[in-house]
Formats: structure tokens, C-alpha cells, sequence
């Protein structure tokens, strides 16, 4: 493998670090790669490992503010219970609770364009379908109470949509990536979405300026679209729709 042109993905899982992370340095030419042509990246693994052994290249990953571990999975009526605070969110996430800073300007900026964008392709395709924005409550799996940052519920999962929360699987969920929450998105939340069968799982990174676009498969998300900084991304699995990434990173 050491010789092998691998892919971002495979790097990260190699060194254990995030695909944003492996992108990043990619643009700032901190570690050596293949430029295979149209924003298409390779890189052989023991070249990285020897740019990444300097310590001023050292990485350490984000991690979720702060998890309680409760001597019980929390449920959704505990989650009712949590007094709100100001400039903090709240998940259950497995049973175990979760609390993470709001989202920033630029987390913000891009989920709004990405809504838009959503709701004028469903509007068309599927006009009694809806799209939702945090904070709003899915409860897809028992002992889980998540807020997506975007979600789309179509018209024949109506019976979902209920007064306070949508109690079941979406079709489509989106998590806007902050520095703060990567791994909690990337691993525990997909994990999360694959088993409540939430049919595609999308990452939007405002910083890494990327979004890969996963579907559900016999039980696996698969990567099936993706893109990065000023490329148009296009989903096999919606027919016609094009989300041009440059827009979304614009004010």
C-alpha cells in the first residue's frame, strides 16, 4: 500500500485523521500528492507519513466540546427535560448526550445557499416533499434525538412530520461540518443514519470548501458524488440537480 496511489479517503482511514484534514493540507501543499487532472488527487502513503513526521506538521483532530456518559442511555423524554442554554446545542446521541457551541457565521452562510438550492429542485420534483433546517428534533432510532443541519422529508414520509419532531428516518440528511464536530459527524452520526436506514447522508465543510454526498446501500453508505471548492456537484440519485460549491461559500 506504501507504493500504491491511494485516495484522500483511503489516506485518511490509514492515518486515522479526517477527509478534510487530508484536503486542507492538500491545498496548502503540505504534503506531496498526484495531480491525476480535474481536482482528482492520489498520494502514496509513505510520502505522506515522512511530510507529516515533522512537528510542525503534527495533526490533532477536533473533538466534540464535551459528552456526558450517563449511568443510562438517555431517551427522548430525558431530552425534553434539558433546560435550554444559550449559545449551545443538544443531541442524545446512542443513549449518551452530546452538547456542542452554536454554528458559526461561515457554517451558517453555507447552509442557507444549500437550503435554497434544495428547495427549489424539491419544489419541483417533489412538491409536497419538505425541507427542514436545525434546530429541529429527528428522532430516527431509539435512545436518539439528532438536529441535522439540513434534512429533506418526502411526500410519501409524511406520517413522520409530527407536531414537535419528525419520528423517523428522513430521506436525505445534512450535517454541516464544523472544526468542533468532524468526528462526531463522520463516525457517530453516520453510523447513526446507516442504521435508521436514512437512504443519503451528505457532509458540507464551509472550511475544507468540499461536499461528499453518501448513499444507502445493503446496510453501507457509499460515496457517490462529491466535490470541492468552485465545482459543480451533480447526484445520480437526483435527476437534474446541481449544486454549484462556489456559491456556497460566497457572502
Amino acid at each position: 500500500m506504501d507504493k500504491e496511489l491511494i485516495t484522500a479517503q483511503a489516506l485518511a482511514e490509514a492515518l486515522d485523521l479526517s477527509v478534510e484534514t487530508i484536503w486542507r493540507y492538500t491545498r496548502e501543499r503540505k504534503i506531496p500528492c498526484v495531480e491525476l487532472g480535474g481536482r482528482q488527487y492520489r498520494y502514496r502513503l509513505d510520502d505522506v507519513v515522512k511530510a507529516l513526521s515533522g512537528g510542525d506538521l503534527l495533526v490533532r483532530e477536533n473533538t466534540a466540546s464535551y459528552e456526558t456518559k450517563p449511568a443510562r442511555k438517555l431517551t427522548y423524554e430525558d431530552y425534553l427535560e434539558i433546560p435550554d442554554e444559550p449559545g449551545y446545542r443538544f443531541e442524545i446521541l446512542d443513549g449518551m448526550l452530546i452538547k456542542e457551541p452554536s454554528p458559526s457565521v461561515i457554517h451558517q452562510r453555507a447552509s442557507r445557499k444549500l437550503q435554497r438550492i434544495l428547495e427549489d429542485y424539491f419544489e419541483e420534483t417533489d412538491p409536497e416533499g419538505e425541507v427542514f433546517n436545525a434546530p429541529l428534533d429527528v428522532t430516527p432510532l431509539e435512545f436518539n434525538v439528532v438536529q441535522p443541519d439540513l434534512f429533506y422529508v418526502s411526500e410519501a414520509q409524511e406520517p413522520i412530520v409530527k407536531d414537535a419532531r419528525i419520528d423517523g428516518a428522513p430521506a436525505l440528511a445534512i450535517e454541516v461540518i464544523s472544526p468542533s464536530s468532524s468526528r462526531k459527524d463522520r463516525l457517530q452520526k453516520m453510523r447513526i443514519y446507516q442504521r435508521a436506514q436514512i437512504q443519503h447522508y451528505w457532509l458540507l465543510d464551509p472550511q475544507a470548501k468540499s461536499l461528499e454526498c453518501f448513499a444507502w446501500h445493503d446496510g453501507l453508505y457509499a460515496l457517490v458524488a462529491s466535490g470541492m471548492d468552485d465545482e459543480v456537484v451533480e447526484h445520480p440519485d437526483f435527476a437534474g440537480l446541481s449544486i454549484p460549491l462556489k456559491s456556497l461559500w460566497s457572502k
